[in-house]
């Protein structure tokens, strides 16, 4: 009870996730034994950091920093432009195209916030949209990109559960296009309502095969990364690795764009994205040795058993549980703090465990984009200056569609695992 006192104590006023569950974990231990438990906490810690695939993390973070130095991004979204721009809300619709094709490239939902907070939103403000609207649009499109392989989280979850991270790579890209083309849809439905934008011409085939041609280069880094993993040529690992490579040889040779004084930046940037979460996951390897002796996630299993033994009540608790806690902490450290407690769940319900990994990142991610206190709303109102309340307002249409299709993937098995039974995973 002291560890979980300290922990929402530090966490209220301000110390830093990791850290806040560094000490909750150390005050955990002496509660335990008095200061003889000590001597665990370093063993905890570089067993918790001690997990290979964990190196896949900081060269996805790297690869996507150089692929938007160096403006290959850039030319993502201006294909999603013409694709779809001839469209009534045109701009929004390829804000939510070009989240799919940027999925591929960074797998963060706060990324993509901030990146197209600064590009997109006034972009389509200068087209007709009102900034709360164009904001909304970007904040349902950004959790695509932590859906869509590849995904950090995803690589936390496979790693630390014990589960294929290319099985969680191949079931995250349904559910994330689907949510693409159900926001499109709901874009279509409030076209009129919202007065959106109608753009005064569409692009010529011309104009669509030479921006598709110049974009070749920037749509292969998802082939390649997905394509090495999915066929089971090279581990996730490896397939950060190549698209260091990849992205910093376009970046060099081809647009001649990369320079040496960016990439030191973008080291740093990358080194101090990546400390973030390794602390939080180092130090959560103590708070989670101390749950475990204590027997809290039983304890909690037990409670949750306790109100329901329906598959779907089960899943409907733990999907609740994922997006009201998600919405006021670092989802990192939601994933290792709660898998260890509502993973054996799903086990007692029966769930696969890929299945179970995928309806844990679409909660997760789907909190990121939640009113009042998601983290990607206050990354766009302080980005763009809009207020969050109206943000929130014209979200709410894609907000409840996105749970939908959350619970539709939760509920319906053969659905979440299609492709990753295609292709051998589940």
């Amino acid at each position: 009870m002291i560890a979980a006192l300290a922990f929402v104590f530090f966490v209220a006023f301000g110390l830093p996730i990791g850290f806040a569950i560094g000490v909750a974990g150390v005050l955990g231990l002496v509660s335990m034994g008095g200061t003889n438990f000590l001597a665990v906490g370093p063993g905890k810690i570089f067993n918790g950091l001690n997990i290979f695939p964990f190196l896949a993390m900081p060269f996805f973070i790297l690869a996507g920093e150089i692929m938007n130095d160096t403006g290959i991004t850039s030319r993502l979204v201006k294909l999603a432009q013409v694709l779809v721009g001839r469209f009534r809300g045109g701009l929004a619709h390829a804000n939510m195209l070009a989240s799919v094709f940027f999925a591929g490239l960074t797998g963060s939902a706060t990324a993509d916030a901030a990146a197209f907070g600064r590009t997109l939103v006034p972009a389509m403000e200068k087209e007709g949209y009102g900034r709360d609207y164009a904001c909304a649009v970007t904040a349902a499109g950004s959790i695509i990109g932590p859906t869509i392989p590849p995904s950090g989280l995803m690589v936390v979850y496979g790693s630390l559960m014990g589960v294929s991270i290319a099985g969680l790579f191949a079931a995250g890209i349904l559910p994330g296009l689907v949510i693409c083309a159900v926001c499109m849809f709901v874009i279509f439905l409030g076209g009129k309502r919202e007065n959106l934008p109608v753009a005064e011409r569409g692009a010529t085939l011309k104009e669509i095969w030479q921006t598709f041609l110049s974009s070749l280069t920037a749509l292969a880094m998802p082939v390649i990364i997905l394509g090495g993993i999915l066929g089971g040529i090279v581990t996730p690992t490896e397939a950060a690795s190549i698209a260091v490579a990849y992205a910093a040889f376009i970046g060099i040779f081809v647009y001649r764009t990369l320079k040496l004084k960016n990439f030191y930046q973008m080291l740093v940037r990358t080194a101090r994205i990546t400390g973030v979460i390794f602390v939080i996951i180092a130090f959560a390897g103590i708070l989670g040795w101390y749950l475990s002796f204590e027997r809290i996630p039983q304890a909690i299993a037990e409670a949750v058993m306790g109100l329901s033994d329906n598959r779907f009540v089960i899943i409907a608790i733990i999907i609740g549980i994922l997006m009201l806690v998600g919405m006021v902490m670092d989802i990192t450290a939601i994933l290792i703090i709660l898998g260890p407690v509502l993973v054996p769940l799903t086990e007692q319900v029966g769930l696969e465990p890929i299945h179970a990994g995928i309806i844990f990142i679409l909660a997760l991610n789907i909190s990121l984009m939640t009113p009042p206190v998601g983290a990607c709303l206050f990354v766009l109102s302080s980005v763009t200056g809009e207020k969050l309340e109206r943000i929130s307002v014209k979200l709410m249409p894609f907000l409840i569609a996105e749970i939908i299709v959350m619970f539709i993937f939760a509920y319906w098995e053969d659905a979440a695992l299609l492709l990753p039974r295609l292709l051998g995973f589940a």
